[in-house]
């Protein structure tokens, strides 16, 4: 598989978010003093929000290697052969799965050294990963279906940022929504990002309500399902066209 064939690419795509928990993490240390925020330790607050961010991201941009393949004309030897439009899909978003897991467990173990325990409910660490991956896999599907449509990597670049950092920004990766403005809550409980936020954060709670939980995780399988039907129709269309 081509993704151990590039180590380097996945340490690379980890510098950025590692920065985000050391400056995050230093710069706000404090926050939790303010009443309401409903932890002690800012880094354990923050660290789940950073996994889940890195795995929209990474989802975010799978459309550029996309064009990079329909340049090459990769794309079109693969569509004329009787593989399934959906396994072409499927086998994207399953190597992006795999690097969110790695992702996942490497800034995990770096949120536990600068701090974090998840002593109480270790469990919830793989229901995070899970989170993670759904996540990942969602906007890897809605990035892929971008590529093949504009197919111009310009215009998903500027898609994906005019879409993922306003997705970030308006849920809880950084704070807690019970300090936000009315109209941030109101436009979270739609957010695919808060879904998995609110899983991922209640899963590691010392007494989970697995009711919010599994609810919240059963959106985002919805949501991945939504996603990646998108993609294969968008396949199907370029395949006609080409």
């Amino acid at each position: 598989m081509g993704l151990f064939r590039q180590p380097v690419w996945i340490a690379i795509t980890l510098v950025q978010p590692i920065i985000w928990i050391l400056l995050y993490g230093a710069l706000f240390r404090r926050i939790v003093d303010i009443p309401g925020f409903g932890s002690d330790n800012y880094i354990d607050f923050l660290t789940p929000g950073i996994v889940l961010m890195t795995a929209l991201f990474s989802g975010g941009w799978t459309g550029m290697g996309l064009i990079e393949d329909m340049k090459a004309g990769v794309t079109d030897r693969f569509l004329v052969t009787p593989v399934s439009r959906g396994a072409l899909i499927a086998g994207r978003l399953l190597m992006l799965g795999i690097i969110a897991v790695i992702q996942s467990a490497i800034l995990l173990s770096i949120g536990m050294l600068l701090g974090a325990s998840y002593r109480e409910n270790p469990a919830g660490l793989l229901l995070l990963v899970v989170c993670s991956v759904l996540l990942g896999a969602s906007f890897g599907a809605l990035s892929t279906a971008m590529a093949v449509v504009v197919r111009k990597e310009e215009t998903v670049i500027a898609a994906v940022n005019f879409i993922i950092l306003p997705l970030t920004f308006l849920s809880g990766v950084f704070i807690t929504l019970s300090l936000a403005p009315g109209w941030i809550r109101t436009a979270a409980r739609f957010n695919p990002v808060n879904w998995a936020v609110e899983a991922g954060r209640g899963a590691l709670a010392s007494s989970p309500d697995w009711g919010v939980v599994l609810g919240r995780i059963g959106l985002l399988a919805a949501f991945a399902l939504v996603c990646g039907w998108l993609a294969t129709r968008a396949f199907r269309a370029y395949q006609r066209s080409a």
